[in-house]
């Protein structure tokens, strides 16, 4: 069958009577058609039988360029982006360069001078979730000073500038943006598993550790009344029993005071509500008034 295009080529030919360039118009169709044959074929032999180039590696992205599409694409609600590749033992950089997107808080920069932030973010995580003090693993934030009670009667009680102490730490907390929080713990959670993996944990989800542990703290009761405590060889003890027997952590938070206490166990369901927790599976607020002994 003829070619469509090279009938109707052919008509307009025929209309001009000299057959010189009838003959000429001839050759260049020809030699068009051939030319287009040529290249189809070598088309399907390249795109068909050879085997296509492999594409160059990606080179990782600088944490700058990193930080900012997590800024972007977490206001807009879009997947967490992948980190440039890096080793557990070298990620403290790239740590301080990204954790600036969760908080502007200058206190924070300070704290992430510490080495091994990665390592001790995870071993403070796994202690908590176990009701284990954390103190250890970020002694960075330590509140200065000792806690100090008043005799009251026969009795003791805190001494409300103990709480004050623990304020530079909680301002710092809840700064934090839950939902940037939740981007960038995603983002590290590859090597949050590292981490969690020397620890001695290979096949357990560390997502699911730090849940435990926002909720451990979340069970901790915020208690509005002075606490009766009583001294012990090192330091006080609660008297109210069901204090007394709460987990190291929890007594950490209890130490905040009332009101530390609160806004930490505030932003703590805001960040589990940016994990994806359930709601039926986050502690709702607890509040205990201690039993006075006489």
């Amino acid at each position: 069958m003829d070619d469509p295009l090279d009938e109707k080529l052919v008509e307009e030919a025929d209309d001009k009577p000299d057959d010189r360039q009838d003959e000429k118009n001839k050759t260049i169709r020809t030699g068009l058609i051939i030319l287009a044959v040529v290249i189809i074929a070598a088309a399907v032999y390249y795109f068909g039988f050879m085997k296509r180039p492999k594409p160059a590696p990606a080179v990782p992205a600088p944490a700058t360029e990193v930080a900012t599409r997590l800024e972007g694409q977490a206001s807009e609600g879009k997947p967490q982006p992948e980190l440039p590749p890096v080793e557990l033992g070298k990620s403290d950089d790239l740590v301080r360069q990204m954790v600036k997107e969760i908080s502007s808080h200058p206190k924070l920069a300070a704290w992430l001078q510490s080495r091994d932030l990665v390592r001790k973010f995870t071993a403070a995580v796994d202690n908590i979730a176990n009701g284990l003090s954390p103190k250890k693993q970020v002694d960075f934030f330590a509140p200065g000073g000792p806690y100090k009670a008043v005799k009251r009667g026969n009795q003791y009680i805190p001494d409300p500038s103990s709480y004050g102490r623990y304020n530079p730490a909680v301002d710092v907390f809840i700064s934090l943006d839950p939902k940037a929080c939740a981007n960038l713990f995603r983002a590290f959670k590859p090597l949050f598993q590292d981490a969690y993996k020397e620890l001695g944990y290979p096949d357990s989800d560390f997502e699911d550790t730090l849940v435990r542990a926002i909720i451990e703290l979340l069970k901790t009761p915020v208690v509005e009344r002075e606490i009766p405590l009583e001294k012990s060889v090192v330091t006080f003890r609660m008297l109210d029993p069901r204090l007394e027997g709460l987990s190291e952590a929890q007594k950490h938070l209890l130490r905040m005071g009332p009101e530390n206490a609160g806004a930490v166990q505030l932003k703590l369901r805001e960040i589990a509500q940016a994990l994806g927790v359930q709601d039926y599976r986050i502690p709702k607020p607890l509040s205990l008034i201690p039993e006075v002994q006489k």
